[in-house]
């Protein structure tokens, strides 16, 4: 994330996602790239340079990660890791996975005070979706929303979740906690999350932590996962609410059937996330090939 400055990430989100946008509209006849070039408002030297500097692939290759038969394959192969880590005791997402994050639950008298005594930071950050409005406790980041536009109203919303805490607006540390969310290449252990929610949401929450970044998983899968087979319309409910987007990736989650699903903060940005790990995940797997 660290190539994209916060005053370019609206910007280039907006185009990304509408070349995306038009790509799939016109997949029938796969418009040339001088023609999504046009659309989004660059030369085609200039989109290709835009695209391959955000995603690390061609636009066509990006959009093959969007197909409902790869989201298919991707629910498959996601299956088969999960079940080869249980049978294997590894239980705990810092072990399935190379996390970044680690995480706790509120108590249930923290939740009913409602923040009182507490003070919350929060500010605005760019990443590779959009801006994203960040906020953390002393203990850890309690709130991760993409927004389209820096408007107070989404600032209105951590009033509501915490009506009785203490705000203070702290742009520095929102720019170096989304550095280091959107980082190239995270470290684990390096973050922290303050889960608020009821028992059975923060089973889905921790459960989906073990889908690693670039898979993608069932709504019926995630139920199992957390320990409530048959629960999957719940399980919807518990991603609805959830706080701290992409950190508790949501996005990951879509129907068997291959399509997307809902998503807090617009499917079709839901897309454009999936489509980003695929590629990074991609490279990764390259560079690790070349080793």
């Amino acid at each position: 994330m660290s190539d994209f400055s916060a005053s370019e990430s609206q910007l280039q989100y907006r185009r990304i996602a509408r070349a995306i946008r038009f790509l799939r509209e016109h997949a029938d006849r796969q418009p040339p790239l001088r023609e999504v070039a046009a659309e989004v408002g660059l030369s085609e030297y200039h989109f290709q340079r835009l695209f391959s500097r955000w995603a690390g692939v061609s636009p066509k290759r990006f959009l093959q990660y969007l197909t409902k038969e790869r989201a298919r394959a991707a629910l498959r192969e996601s299956r088969s890791l999960l079940d080869a880590a249980f049978e294997a005791g590894l239980s705990g997402p810092s072990r399935l996975h190379d996390l970044m994050i680690s995480c706790e639950a509120m108590t249930p008298g923290q939740i009913k005070a409602q923040g009182a005594g507490l003070e919350i930071g929060y500010g605005w950050g760019a990443s590779p979706f959009g801006m994203a409005l960040i906020a953390w406790t002393p203990h850890g980041v309690c709130h991760l929303g993409f927004h389209d536009e820096q408007e107070l109203r989404f600032e209105d919303e951590l009033t509501r979740e915490w009506p009785e805490a203490g705000l203070r607006r702290d742009e520095a540390q929102a720019a170096r906690l989304a550095g280091q969310i959107f980082a190239a290449r995270p470290q684990p252990g390096t973050l922290h999350l303050v889960l608020r929610g009821t028992n059975f949401q923060i089973k889905v929450w921790e459960a989906l932590l073990r889908v690693g970044s670039g898979e993608l998983i069932s709504y019926s899968r995630l139920a199992t996962l957390a320990g409530s087979p048959g629960a999957s319309r719940a399980v919807g409910s518990a991603l609805a609410v959830n706080r701290i987007g992409y950190l508790i990736p949501c996005h990951r989650v879509i129907r068997e059937t291959g399509e997307p699903g809902q998503y807090r903060w617009g499917s079709e940005r839901k897309l454009v996330i999936q489509g980003w790990e695929a590629a990074q995940r991609e490279a990764a797997q390259s560079h690790s090939d070349l080793r």
